[in-house]
């Protein structure tokens, strides 16, 4: 990885999109996008609790601080809240604690579904993934049966390594036919004949 000490997770931007990096000003946001079951259908199956979503923001924004340039983002279009946006360090029981290895991740606001602004914003995250912190490998991860998360895994570039079964305590439907990870690789990124940006 290159050498980005102290790095802070900069503002990233799209064509329409402003990804801010997540704070504490952001709690109501996320409890305003957490209590919609649908958008939490294939997460937890049930709209969250605001002490729950508390708990997962002190989480992400303890996460966040791991691996310099990595963390959360949250998404705007103009004043309009879009979404929370995922890139940080891998950090699942399945994965090794490895700082080159990011985990992709989208939850959007109903309304902003099917508009292409998970692709949109996750081809940022990449990009700063792999050509600002210098990552090896980005990878995502979510139940066989999401389709709508596949297919943006599918349109930024993401390929399909496994399909795994986890043990869950409390299953949700579809759960028996298992999670699937994907993931993009740095040289997947860079394709061979293409320069790599060196720091």
């Amino acid at each position: 990885m290159c050498d980005r000490h102290g790095m802070p997770q900069p503002i990233l931007r799209t064509s329409r999109l402003e990804l801010i990096p997540l704070a504490d000003e952001h709690l109501e946001l996320e409890v305003e996008l957490d209590s919609d079951p649908e958008v939490m259908r294939y997460l937890y199956g049930r709209a969250r609790s605001r002490e729950e979503v508390t708990v997962s923001h002190a989480e992400r924004m303890a996460l966040g601080t791991k691996v310099d340039g990595l963390g959360y983002w949250m998404a705007f279009s103009g004043d309009a809240f879009v979404g929370l946006m995922m890139l940080p360090p891998a950090n699942g029981p399945d994965q090794p604690d490895d700082p080159s290895v990011a985990e992709l991740g989208y939850r959007l606001v109903r309304r902003y579904w099917r508009q292409g602004l998970a692709s949109e914003a996750s081809r940022a995250l990449l990009r700063h993934a792999f050509d600002t912190v210098g990552v090896r490998r980005v990878i995502a991860q979510t139940m066989a049966v999401n389709a709508g998360s596949r297919g943006v895994m599918r349109a930024v570039g993401l390929r399909y390594v496994r399909t795994f079964y986890p043990t869950w305590d409390d299953p949700l439907p579809g759960s028996e036919q298992g999670e699937v990870e994907y993931e993009m690789t740095r040289e997947a990124w860079h394709p061979p004949g293409i320069p790599i940006s060196r720091c």
